[in-house]
């Protein structure tokens, strides 16, 4: 397994809420405020400000098959971008209360 797909699984493993992410994204600033609205404890890799950012992405790509940013792991399953996190908003709270991470 590559360094960064080590990483970002146990990025995944290690955090009720993962978002990874990129610092200049209207969508993932759109997630993180509703996570944050919602009281969520998330961790939050800005890909375009590490080192192994595009080594990341191109991990995620393997792991789920989805490329794009944001990319959100709640309860280590793959939720997807910011689209199917706006389309969960009314069951958030309770997965987010499963996840340990309100």
């Amino acid at each position: 397994m590559s360094a960064a797909k080590t990483k970002a699984q146990g990025i995944i493993d290690e955090n009720a809420v993962a978002v990874f992410s990129k610092s200049y994204c209207p969508h993932c600033r759109a997630s993180k405020t509703l996570l944050s609205e919602l009281g969520a404890k998330f961790y939050v890799i800005e890909m375009d400000q590490v080192d192994d950012g595009a080594d990341l992405q191109n991990a995620l790509e393997e792991i789920n098959g989805q490329r794009s940013v944001p990319n959100i792991y709640i309860a280590q399953k793959h939720v997807g971008g910011n689209s199917e996190l706006q389309g969960k908003k009314a069951e958030l709270p309770g997965l987010l209360k499963e996840a340990g991470a309100v």
